[in-house]
């Protein structure tokens, strides 16, 4: 950890910003060989094409969930979590305070037989909006085990690992709050 988190104390506004670059997935290389190998598994169901269209739906579902799913749970999780205290997140890059996500490694989970939730390690950067080199807390996080609800999915799976981040980085907060 790097600042204080007394240095939270006032801010009852942050801009949520996500970043996903250089993002590592367990057990693979980068991003990049892991999309490789799900789309290849699920074309091999198809002879070698996508029939089905079940690999354009995995590559396209991996990027749309974190607008559609990963990102809103963060926020509203965070915002649910500091509503008492009249603290809010959320896309306003107006706020004086913004919020990065930076999301390090990810592990997506399974259900098959056995369930296996998501799990995520991120790095919290606070800091100015207008001027992003008066950072008051970078915090990371690391392996985040996501929150039980829905396994089918392997974005809601996901989608837990961002709710227990922000419960994670509440929990935090509020001891200072």
């Amino acid at each position: 950890m790097s600042g204080d988190l007394k240095n939270l104390k006032d801010i009852t506004e942050y801009n949520c910003t996500f970043d996903y670059k250089d993002m590592e997935v367990n057990g693979f290389e980068s991003e990049e060989a892991f999309l490789k190998d799900k789309i290849e598994k699920r074309k091999k169901y198809d002879d070698g094409k996508d029939l089905k269209g079940k690999a354009a739906a995995f590559e396209k579902d991996w990027f749309e969930d974190r607008k559609d799913k990963y990102e809103p749970g963060f926020i509203a999780y965070f915002n649910e979590q500091l509503k008492d205290k009249n603290i809010k997140a959320g896309t306003n890059p107006e706020a004086k305070y913004t919020l990065n996500v930076k999301t390090t490694w990810i592990y997506p989970g399974y259900e098959v037989a056995n369930v296996e939730p998501a799990k995520i390690s991120a790095t919290i950067t606070i800091y100015e909006t207008t001027n992003p080199s008066n950072v008051l807390l970078i915090i990371a996080f690391d392996k985040s085990i996501g929150i039980v609800k829905d396994y089918r999915g392997q974005g809601d799976r996901i989608k837990g690992a961002y709710e227990k981040l922000a419960k994670n980085l509440t929990l935090q907060m509020k001891r200072f709050l």
